[in-house]
């Protein structure tokens, strides 16, 4: 893994969105992965203000989001896709037929999750994979478990990951779905680059697992070490327990 440390969240966002769109400008037709959540909001913010002073063309851009809460749909306040939409998507010049999301209102969500994957293959796979990292290791919706999912699946989210979703259903936990639609480990890790951000005090427990850790299904996030070409972002809080 290469490790970056940042002063503050700002710095971190600001290296990370000139680094996309620069790759943005090289290759028009970069496919990313792309996580919701509260760690990728000051990226999102970068992106969407570099893009609009310097007129980056997304036009040919595939993104495919990492997740999205079962039972809810775009329109619905607390869905990921409705985050996207109001955070990145409808702030860039990018074909919504490019934009990639799991639909938590499929009637069948086995099916949605096979075809999710069937879309990203047929994309030709995922270029860079940006990934958010939850206190307890998660990554998407991947759980610490026993074992993990492979591929796009459904997931019963634990207490802590509703909890830490809450701001988006008015602050009540029980509100928050408690199953989702996440990419698995191997649809993941076959992203042909990573980056991983992490911010604050409250990951760099986990951050430490991560980098320097054994590789348990107790920390997915620790799956990461086996991808040849991760970058690890930290800010000053996330990186305070890891040591080189």
């Amino acid at each position: 893994m290469k490790i970056q440390r940042f002063d503050h969240e700002e710095a971190l966002a600001a290296t990370l969105g000139e680094r996309l769109l620069d790759r943005v400008a090289r290759a028009p037709r970069l496919v990313l992965g792309l996580p919701a959540g509260r760690t990728p909001l000051a990226l999102y913010r970068a992106l969407r203000e570099r893009t609009a002073r310097d007129r980056v063309d997304w036009s040919r851009v595939r993104t495919f989001n990492l997740d999205e809460f079962a039972g809810l749909g775009g329109r619905d306040a607390g869905s990921y896709r409705a985050v996207m939409d109001a955070e990145l998507f409808s702030h860039l010049p990018i074909d919504p037929a490019n934009i990639g999301m799991l639909d938590g209102l499929a009637p069948d969500l086995a099916a949605e999750c096979r075809r999710y994957e069937a879309a990203i293959a047929a994309a030709g796979g995922i270029d860079i994979q940006i990934l958010g990292i939850g206190a307890n290791g998660h990554i998407g919706f991947n759980e610490p478990a026993g074992e993990l999912h492979a591929h796009t699946h459904v997931a019963t989210l634990q207490p802590a990951t509703r909890d830490a979703n809450a701001v988006l259903f008015g602050g009540d936990p029980d509100r928050v779905p408690a199953r989702a639609l996440s990419m698995g480990m191997a649809t993941i890790l076959g992203a042909r680059e990573i980056v991983m951000i992490a911010t604050g005090e409250e990951k760099a427990e986990c951050v430490a697992g991560m980098i320097n850790g054994l590789i348990t299904t107790r920390l997915p996030a620790s799956f990461l070490q086996v991808h040849p070409r991760v970058t690890v972002m930290l800010d000053q809080g996330a990186y305070g327990a890891y040591s080189a």
